[in-house]
């Protein structure tokens, strides 16, 4: 297996890019105002590209039923309580599933558990979730840490979640490790499979076995990454989760601190993001490890994919995605990869265009298998955290049929907000339409 180096910033002069305007193109919708601890996550519909569904905190979800153009707020009910770090997800068949960890110890009907996984599905015809039920029902373990993940051809969802074998990370003896579960209908789910064979600690995110999202090929293979001791590992399973490797695989061995710290924003980890490209292109089948560190310094956040074409045996060098000169922050990305297409889209917050906290929200797209990315800033005006207080939100994406939905966080006037923009792969600068998505100029 090649273990990629990072070496400098020289290597990623052979790149090709192209020179695309500052300005945002696109209009922002707010979807809403002054929430509480946001971690947006946002999904369109598989079967039907027009129906996308945000999820903001747990006790709302926001839809739309024009690609984007106007939005719906909702109020979301659940028998396991109000919660936080919400995420909704698609499959093939135009299912919906919303997953949160819910707070239990503020909910008056249940007390075991401080933190467990809970999935609700979306009744179209009520044009709600349903109650919901939780993964796992073990009373002396807690959970957390979910990245749901729909089967590409089948009904079924799958999701990893980090699992402490204890109620409280702090208890003696506290262990954590990764766990798989699956389910046809986001109803009843499958006895969990342990990923990783060597367990982490609880109490430190370099140590813990946190954050392992999950890619499935239209193959049926599965596969994951992790962060853990400032390296990256990855495993896989051929049998739906059930059975792992007997072996972790590093995939990146050179040091990262995954602790990062920004001004203005809350200090947090970043970990590595996983998918694949599940077109039929001429890139089927890549698998894309995302990430952000601060390798070339504490003033310069940069954001790193590497890519493996035959199910993680072999990895490239890391390319480095955003194209502007060191010494700015670029941060919180996420990634998605159009199954219809296989183009590739990270979207992240950028400050390449100030020398304050003043954040813009960026879109960066590869048409090339990850060999070379382009960037649109998509925000219609910076914002910046507001004084005395730590900015926490993040971005995320999902990407269909040539329709790309991104959703961020800002904090505008003392104000925290929710925001997307209604973008179309053939409306991005720089590419023609050929049928099936943007295309290189000639």
């Amino acid at each position: 297996m090649f273990q990629g180096v990072m070496k400098n910033k020289m290597f990623i002069s052979i790149i090709v890019t192209l020179s695309i305007p500052a300005y945002s193109q696109y209009k922002n919708v707010k979807l809403v105002e002054q929430t509480t601890n946001p971690r947006p996550t946002i999904t369109i519909n598989k079967k039907n590209a027009e129906n996308i569904v945000a999820g903001i905190v747990a006790e709302s979800f926001v839809i739309s039923n024009d690609g984007g153009k106007t939005w719906n707020e909702k109020t979301l009910k659940s028998l396991s309580g109000s919660g936080f770090y919400p995420y909704v997800v698609s499959n093939s068949k135009g299912s919906l599933f919303y997953f949160h960890v819910p707070d239990i110890l503020n909910n008056s009907n249940t007390g075991e558990l401080p933190y467990r996984i809970a999935c609700q599905n979306y009744l179209q015809e009520e044009t709600m979730f349903s109650p919901g039920t939780f993964i796992e029902n073990n009373s002396e373990v807690a959970q957390r840490n979910a990245w749901p993940l729909a089967h590409p051809k089948k009904n079924s969802v799958f999701v990893s979640y980090t699992q402490f074998n204890k109620k409280e990370k702090n208890e003696p003896g506290c262990q954590s490790n990764i766990f798989v579960s699956k389910s046809m209908n986001g109803n009843k789910w499958s006895s969990p499979s342990q990923v990783n064979k060597n367990s982490g600690g609880c109490e430190n995110y370099d140590n813990t076995m946190a954050n392992a999202p999950l890619a499935i090929g239209t193959d049926g293979k599965m596969y994951s990454a992790w962060a853990h001791e400032k390296k990256i590992y990855f495993d896989r399973s051929y049998d739906d989760g059930n059975t792992w490797l007997d072996t972790d695989l590093t995939v990146f061995k050179k040091p990262i601190d995954w602790s990062i710290e920004i001004p203005g924003v809350q200090s947090y980890t970043s970990l590595p993001l996983l998918s694949i490209d599940n077109s039929n292109g001429l890139f089927k089948g890549t698998l894309y490890l995302l990430w952000a560190d601060q390798s070339m310094g504490k003033d310069d956040t940069d954001i790193w994919i590497i890519r493996s074409r035959n199910h993680g045996d072999y990895w490239s060098e890391p390319v480095r995605v955003n194209k502007d000169e060191p010494g700015k922050h670029q941060f919180h990305p996420w990634i998605s990869v159009d199954p219809t297409n296989g183009n590739v889209y990270v979207v992240y917050y950028d400050r390449r265009n100030y020398d304050n906290l003043q954040t813009d929200v960026y879109l960066a797209y590869s048409v090339d298998g990850g060999n070379s990315f382009d960037e649109v800033k998509i925000s219609e005006s910076p914002f910046s955290p507001e004084t005395g207080k730590i900015f926490n939100g993040t971005c995320h994406i999902d990407a269909h049929d040539g329709l790309i939905a991104p959703i961020w966080t800002q904090n505008d006037n003392g104000k925290t907000s929710i925001w997307t923009a209604h973008i179309e792969a053939k409306n991005l600068p720089h590419r023609e339409n050929d049928g099936s998505g943007p295309s290189r100029k000639k």
